[in-house]
């Protein structure tokens, strides 16, 4: 699972670090936008990680829910239009289960980030190492204990990323914050940040 370790070298660790913040206040123009942007990558990463949860976490409940609905019935949908009067296979499902998880630029609480995530095959190896997802290509023959322990384990890894993504959207809040108070102060340019922006 993924977790945070102190003075540990990952990025993560660092943005999640005290220290990190510790001088933000007294802390060189270039310093603080250097952290905002690290923070902003992994915050990126972060998402790009979730995202790779949540599809794997919706191909189990899709199966599950197919199970669970009564044989020649429509499978229960949360709210998706089914395309037949018979419960859809995986197939049928799994382009609009990978296009609600469309791998983007992160977004979130208001942001528009245009950075790639950065460790994309690393955070890929990460999730598969979960659990033996091998099956998942499968679903249909997995037992029920299989895809119960399935769900259960994407959910708990889903709930630490996104505890860790919230907690380094407020290091990019404090970031952006210093350098929007240094710019209202005055003791930062506009006209010196547009012309490092044009050059």
């Amino acid at each position: 699972m993924i977790e945070f370790r102190q003075g540990g070298r990952r990025r993560l660790d660092r943005v999640l670090d005290a220290a990190f913040l510790a001088d933000l206040g007294t802390c060189p123009m270039d310093d603080v936008r250097a952290r905002r942007d690290d923070a902003a990558q992994e915050e990126t990463d972060l998402s790009y990680l979730r995202r790779l949860l949540h599809a794997r976490m919706d191909i189990v409940r899709f199966e599950q829910r197919r199970r669970a609905a009564p044989h020649g019935e429509d499978a229960p949908s949360d709210g998706v239009e089914l395309r037949s009067a018979t419960s859809p296979s995986l197939v049928d499902e799994l382009p609009r289960i990978l296009a609600d998880n469309a791998l983007g630029p992160s977004a979130g609480r208001g942001r528009h980030h245009t950075v790639q995530p950065s460790r994309a095959e690393s955070h890929r190896r990460h999730v598969e190492a979960l659990l033996a997802d091998t099956g998942l290509s499968d679903v249909a023959t997995l037992s029920d204990d299989d895809l119960t322990a399935a769900a259960t384990a994407y959910a708990d890894e889903e709930r630490a990323v996104s505890e860790f993504r919230g907690r380094v959207q407020q290091v990019m809040d404090a970031c952006n914050d210093e350098l929007g108070r240094r710019y209202r102060d005055g003791s930062a340019s506009v006209d010196d940040l547009l012309r490092r922006e044009m050059q």
